[in-house]
């Protein structure tokens, strides 16, 4: 196996290619390119990992992994209205879906406070469910008790007496 080393700006244009608008796929790119799928898969791993939007199995902004839609929105969190302006026509995206990313990002807690919420009224009501049901448990298990007591007792009682019924022939 041969080790080759490809140019950092070869690299960095081939990442762009990757990149929106362009999306283009690990294969096209290995064959377009002449560069082994696996060296592809591993420098867009290594752009991932220093913060680039690289999105994967999607060329749809709206079908990008939440990951990358963060990343966008980390990106464009310091940049005025022109400057997001550009920056998504530079990756083929919409404004829109950049801020409704963001709105999503900052209303994510909320999500997960109210969840958290409904998870604790839920447990609130299955203890006080399962309280009931003990309560009840219990209460039938003293109930048989007092019947097999009785039945106990009756059967002493006519092992000593004899039945009743013999009496009165």
């Amino acid at each position: 196996m041969i080790n080759v080393r490809y140019p950092a700006e070869r690299k960095e244009a081939i990442l762009k290619k990757m990149a929106p608008p362009m999306n283009m796929t690990i294969p096209e790119l290995a064959e377009q390119e002449g560069i082994t799928a696996t060296t592809l898969y591993n420098w867009r791993k290594q752009a991932r990992a220093r913060g680039q939007v690289l999105p994967s199995r999607s060329t749809q902004p709206d079908q990008w992994t939440s990951q990358e839609k963060f990343q966008i929105v980390l990106e464009t969190a310091p940049m005025n209205e022109a400057e997001v302006s550009a920056y998504c026509r530079e990756r083929g995206l919409y404004p829109e879906q950049v801020e409704a990313w963001r709105d999503a990002c900052m209303n994510a807690n909320d999500d997960a406070a109210a969840q958290a919420k409904q998870l604790r009224q839920a447990r609130k009501v299955e203890q006080k469910r399962l309280r009931k049901l003990e309560r009840e448990l219990h209460r039938k298990d003293k109930a048989l008790a007092e019947t097999a007591a009785l039945l106990a007792l009756s059967k002493k009682a006519e092992a000593i007496w004899g039945t009743t019924n013999d009496e009165d022939d």
